[in-house]
């Protein structure tokens, strides 16, 4: 793991066309030359850091940053977090988005934030990340990894595909549905917190899988271990299905694939300062407001 007690490499990571970049990014470059530490930014962000050094988002945990400065909303951050996770990078979320559970900073407290890093007065949230490898007539075809879920769901146009689970080789149940998705506890108030799953805290070692649409009634969610490893058995016919990552990254499915998914080998190291996790929930969710 990287030594995080003096910054020396920061990557920049934003969203492309936020107004507020194009002011915002030139000084934080500026700020963090005059400290001495090196910054790397991805090609989404070049255009305001035309001096610094260069590379596909993919490629910054190769660089090896002590911490990883993402400008945008959730989305940006699930990004960035396949990105450097494996680098042991510390990930800081500045929101430019609405909701935010993950990048709960405003920009506001952008350059507060920097200074807390460096004093060390900052807390580490280890997420973990779901491995996912698509298995097609016996062979590996891809591999991915997320951080919020793994999603085997229907195509647009196509009627009910039918899945069947499994959970460490033991068969589960069979579902006609639009999806089947699996969520690890950050992930789950995401997409399957809309199709019924429940509230996992981030620091629960479990995973949610939850049915999307079942034709049965009975089939509801069900919350495994972190340790398990999660089969899901396409059975499409005729009709189109889809693997998705993150609501980021996917393919295409075709009959007889087989998507595994278990706990990925590293986490991904959000910082956090002050809020708890459940007053994140309570300003985002807007409990307990008339």
């Amino acid at each position: 793991m990287p030594d995080h007690s003096r910054l020396k490499k920061v990557a920049l990571i934003t969203k492309p066309g936020r107004p507020e970049l194009s002011k915002t990014l030139p000084e934080l470059c500026t700020w963090l030359h005059q400290r001495g530490i090196a910054v790397v930014v991805d090609r989404e962000s070049q255009e305001y850091c035309r001096w610094d050094h260069v590379v596909d988002r993919q490629q910054l945990g190769a660089e090896h940053p002590e911490l990883a400065l993402v400008l945008g909303g959730d989305g940006t951050l699930l990004s960035a977090a396949r990105a450097v996770s494996q680098a042991g990078t510390l990930i800081l979320g500045i929101n430019l988005g609405t909701l935010g559970f993950l990048t709960e900073r405003p920009l506001a407290d952008l350059y507060p934030a920097l200074e807390a890093i460096e004093r060390g007065e900052y807390i580490v949230d280890s997420r973990s990340m779901l491995s996912c490898s698509l298995t097609r007539g016996g062979n590996i075809v891809a591999t991915h990894r997320a951080l919020n879920d793994v999603v085997v769901s229907k195509s647009a146009i196509s009627r009910l595909n039918y899945f069947e689970l499994f959970v460490d080789l033991e068969f589960v149940s069979s579902y006609r549905a639009d999806g089947l998705i699996v969520a690890t506890p950050t992930g789950s108030t995401a997409y399957s917190l809309g199709a019924g799953g429940p509230i996992l805290k981030s620091d629960v070692n479990a995973f949610v899988i939850t049915p999307v649409s079942p034709h049965g009634l009975t089939h509801r969610p069900v919350v495994v271990r972190d340790t398990v490893e999660i089969e899901i058995r396409v059975n499409t016919g005729n009709e189109e299905a889809y693997l998705s990552l993150d609501g980021q990254v996917g393919m295409p499915l075709r009959d007889g694939d087989a998507v595994r998914c278990a706990r990925a080998e590293h986490a991904a190291k959000l910082l956090r300062f002050r809020k708890t996790f459940f007053e994140v929930l309570r300003t985002k969710l807007k409990w307990g407001e008339e």
